[in-house]
Order: structure tokens, then sequence, then C-alpha cells
């Protein structure tokens, strides 16, 4: 009897198979990414369940890190994550797939990027806010050099609150570097995100025609004979009046940046084209995705903030695992440290 081939994990049959680094993954087409993107988060979800770790949010950065590594050349190009909890799919593409059960084991993959573990991880990370000064530093050593590799930084919406996050925005448009910051708003923190910055990211939601406007108008004033060029130098003139009527707040405009988006971070074909689109204008430039924590796995869409940092689970459901393990790291460093309380004021 003729042993069947298997449909999915590692499995030649499934494309996800075929794909041991970024370069396996351009010998795919467009077409072929979202079936990519679901054996990914299958896999992730398999082996969490079992080892627990970052699960809500690697699921929803699974489709952008996918359209990032098909359109850039990782590791000559820099993909600079924040937070790096979002970045498992990146480790299963760039060579620890077949090593991914052993995540956040001793002597295992770990749950964060680490430089020592592969090339692909340029900087060793967690929490988080450093992405942008990271990338920026990067940016200016690569001008110095001469160099033409891309630098992209990816950065949460949780991340971007940081005052470190902020000062780098004000840093790199101050400098004018070729230098892509994608921000991953899934609007969520780790629970429901409250504050000034989350209510300005909500607004721009509502508002993504700027850019489409921009360039609609300077096209058509183009083709007007005579009138062309200088008609361009008019709009530009009132280019700040268009930018507070169509993107409230324009703050990362005011920035220095290009701002492109909202757009959805789960349109694999669109994410590739945007990226592709943007990567060569040289100037800073901030693509806003929009994606869902927990994308794929049911009971982490339903309740994203449970599945952030998750304990092992039984996949069919959703449900904890018995513990087998006593109490957890945090739970022994919280009770000693208000024991401690206790006794010093």
């Amino acid at each position: 009897m003729r042993k069947r081939s298997p449909k999915n994990g590692n499995g030649s049959s499934s494309l996800l198979g075929r794909v041991n680094s970024p370069a396996d993954l351009k010998k795919l087409s467009v077409e072929q990414l979202p079936k990519l993107a679901d054996e990914v988060r299958q896999l992730i979800v398999k082996v969490v369940s079992v080892t627990g770790g970052h699960l809500a949010s690697s699921l929803g950065a699974t489709d952008l890190i996918i359209a990032l590594h098909y359109v850039l050349d990782s590791p000559k190009d820099k993909i600079i994550w924040d937070v790096g909890h979002q970045a498992y799919a990146h480790k299963i593409l760039t060579g620890r797939k077949d090593n991914f059960h052993t995540l956040r084991q001793l002597g295992g993959v770990s749950g964060f990027p680490n430089s020592e573990e592969s090339e692909h991880d340029i900087f060793t990370v967690g929490h988080s806010s450093t992405s942008i000064s990271s990338a920026l530093g990067l940016a200016a050593a690569r001008d110095l050099k001469g160099g033409k590799e891309k630098v992209v930084a990816v950065i949460g919406d949780a991340s971007l609150s940081s005052g470190m996050a902020f000062e780098a925005l004000n840093h790199t448009g101050h400098l004018k570097k070729d230098l892509m910051v994608i921000l991953n708003d899934n609007e969520m923190f780790i629970s429901p995100p409250i504050g000034a910055l989350s209510k300005y990211l909500n607004r721009v939601i509502t508002a993504p025609i700027y850019n489409r406007v921009r360039k609609d108008v300077e096209s058509l004033l183009k083709k007007v004979p005579k009138l062309g060029t200088p008609a361009v130098r008019a709009a530009h003139k009132l280019e700040e009046g268009l930018k507070n009527l169509l993107v409230p707040g324009i703050l990362f405009e005011e920035m220095g940046f290009r701002y492109f988006g909202p757009i959805s971070a789960h349109d694999i074909g669109l994410l590739t084209t945007t990226i592709n689109n943007i990567k060569d204008l040289g100037e800073p430039v901030l693509l806003h995705v929009m994606s869902k924590k927990g994308k794929g796995y049911a009971p982490a869409e339903k309740a994203p903030s449970h599945f952030h940092s998750a304990a092992p689970f039984v996949v069919s459901t959703g449900a904890a695992k018995p513990s087998l393990a006593g109490r957890s790291f945090s739970k022994a460093f919280g009770e000693k440290m208000a024991d401690l309380a206790e006794k010093d004021e």
C-alpha cells in the first residue's frame, strides 16, 4: 500500500516543507503565500500548545512577516523586531523551522530575537520600544559606508507609546534617513489600550485617503499643458490644509515621515505590493498596518489577552492544560517581592 505524504507541518507536500530560508520563500508565487501563512500558523499553534509562549501577537504578525521576507533580502536588508515576541514566523522562515518545537526550552529556540541564534536576528531584544532607534543607527552606519541595504523597524502600537520610540521618530525625521517603520496596529496592547495615542490611531484608521488624494491631484495637474509644474508648486503650498482636512493630527507627517495606510496586515498581496512600492523612496516612511491579534486560531481571536502569553493548552478547545510545574517564575517572583515589601517599606 502506498504511503501518503503529509499534508502539513514539515511534510514535502506542504508549502512550509519547501521553505527553509527567505530564498526558498521567493520561489513561491504571491498567490501561494496565504496557504503558507496558514501552515506557519498551524505550526505556531501546535508548538506553543506544548511549550507555552506568545501566541496571539505572533499569529497576528504572520502575514506581515511573510510579506517582508518575500520583498526584502534578509539578512542583507535589516529587519528589526519590536517587540520580539511577534517574530515566531520570522524564526520559522529563517532556518529554525525544524527546531521550532524546542521554543523556550533549555538549549532550544529563544522566545525572542537572538543575534547568537541567527544572522537574521539583528539584535537580541525582548521588551520594548527600541526598534526605531536601533534601525536609525543602522541606517546612519549604512550611509557612512555607502551601502544600499534597506532598514525596516517593525513596532507594535503598544511599543509606539514609549518616549524612546518618539525620540527616535523625531531624530529620524530630522536626519531624513532612508528608513521604513512599520506600525503593526492590532488595536490591543497586552489588553485593550487606553490613552491619547490609541485614540489618535483610531482616528487615523477612519481617514486613510490622504495619500491617494495627494498622488491623484499631482498626477492630474502635471498633465495640464503649461500649467502643470507651477500648479504642482501651488498645490504643495496648500498641502498642509489638505493634510489637516484628511488626516486627523498628521502626527507622522509632521515628524518628517511619509505616511502610508492604514492597510490590512492580512492581505499578503497588498502588503507585498505596498512594501515593494515604498521601499525605494529614499526617505523616512511609515506604513500603518492593521492586524488581528490571534488571527487564524479561533480561541485566540476570541480571547487575545488570555493568549498573549499562553500556558500550554489543548489545541481543539484552547483550554489550559493542567500545570505540572507548580508556580510559574513570574508568580514566584511576585510573591517574593510582596514578602520583601512587607518587611521593608
